[in-house]
């Protein structure tokens, strides 16, 4: 995909691309303090999640875990609440199998090197690239979607995007052109990452006016840039349908421990049964877990999408004075709020138990 003409191509992208990008860079957090730990963390927290949405999480973890020996130290319920709503705890577990391996190995501080990066839980080539060229200077690639579509666009090539092959093509050329700027590594791969996040974002136009490599662009000049980059579609997403139940009795509400493998594997969550019950079904599920409800109450439907299976939810609020089978843990609306981490696909029933629960 890179080589020749797209090669020769690329080695002329510094210099118009590190312009821009000094003049045009977002004020981010982590860019104005690229500590090794800070750009590890903001990699972590920004896959599968908006920039703006990362930036409170960001500030809030930092001041609660400031270090990796703090991280690799913090319980689990602790991790999980700072992580709330993020999404895909894996992510979070990760980062602390890392942290524990680097306080027990490098003494608390990320190796200075791609290679072993890349051997530490959760580091994939981009996220060691990332890191290696953000923090350390170092001149290796950090590919990602976003340098993808630029490349795509820029080589007018319709390879697709999605075969390893092709990435590792592009990664080979990103290469050669920072062994030309090896102090500038850093700059380079966040340059070309930033224009492919703001003016050849994915899902738009392309802003090829703006862009400070439309005299380069062969996408551009052979108005095919909106067409690009070629990927493979995905398969669709399996529909499940799910009964979410919000139990309340005595002022505390319902939550129970999900197994852990699986989807949201170990997590909290408000109880919920397979299938769109009906309000007959809903009691008759309810009274099988040893739940006597007083008053059941129909609450909106909502839907959650996951990467490979969105939940279709049927929602019941039910008070009750029975305890359950012992598989419930009854808490207060504090403790919910402070101690208990419920995932996002729970949001929108989430919001009504706690709001419900501090009303009293």
């Amino acid at each position: 995909m890179t080589e020749g003409l797209g090669t020769a191509l690329l080695l002329e992208t510094p210099p118009p691309l590190l312009l821009w990008y000094g003049q045009n860079a977002r004020d981010l957090p982590w860019r104005r303090d690229p500590a090794p730990y800070r750009v590890w963390l903001s990699e972590i927290m920004l896959q599968q999640t908006r920039v703006e949405a990362v930036k409170p999480y960001f500030a809030r973890f930092l001041e609660a875990l400031p270090d990796i020996p703090a991280l690799a130290r913090a319980p689990e319920p602790v991790l999980m609440k700072l992580w709330e709503g993020l999404g895909y705890y894996n992510r979070a577990r990760n980062l602390q199998k890392a942290a524990r391996i680097v306080a027990e190995q490098y003494g608390g501080t990320l190796p200075a090197s791609y290679e072993q990066l890349l051997k530490l839980p959760g580091f994939g080539p981009y996220t060691a690239g990332a890191v290696a060229s953000f923090a350390f200077g170092l001149p290796v690639p950090a590919v990602d979607g976003n340098v993808l579509r630029v490349v795509s666009r820029l080589l007018a090539s319709r390879a697709d995007i999605s075969r390893p092959e092709v990435k590792a093509a592009v990664s080979e050329g990103i290469r050669t052109v920072l062994e030309g700027i090896p102090d500038q590594a850093g700059s380079y791969n966040q340059a070309i990452m930033e224009l492919g996040a703001t003016l050849c974002g994915p899902n738009t136009a392309p802003d090829c006016a703006a862009c400070p490599l439309s005299a380069l662009c062969l996408g551009y000049r052979q108005g095919i840039a909106r067409e690009l980059p070629v990927k493979a579609p995905k398969r669709p997403r399996r529909a499940e349908n799910r009964t979410v139940f919000l139990l309340v009795s005595r002022g505390r509400a319902a939550v129970r421990r999900r197994p852990e493998q699986g989807l949201l594997a170990g997590l909290w969550e408000l109880p919920n049964a397979a299938g769109a019950l009906t309000p007959a079904e809903a009691r008759a599920w309810l009274r099988e877990q040893g739940l006597e409800p007083v008053k059941l109450r129909a609450l909106r439907p909502a839907k959650h999408i996951f990467t490979h299976v969105e939940w279709h939810m049927t929602g019941y609020l039910a008070e009750t004075e029975a305890a359950g089978d012992g598989s419930l843990l009854w808490v207060s609306g504090q403790e919910l709020r402070e101690q208990y981490t419920i995932p996002s696909a729970f949001r929108a029933y989430s919001g009504i138990l706690l709001e419900l629960l501090e009303k009293g």
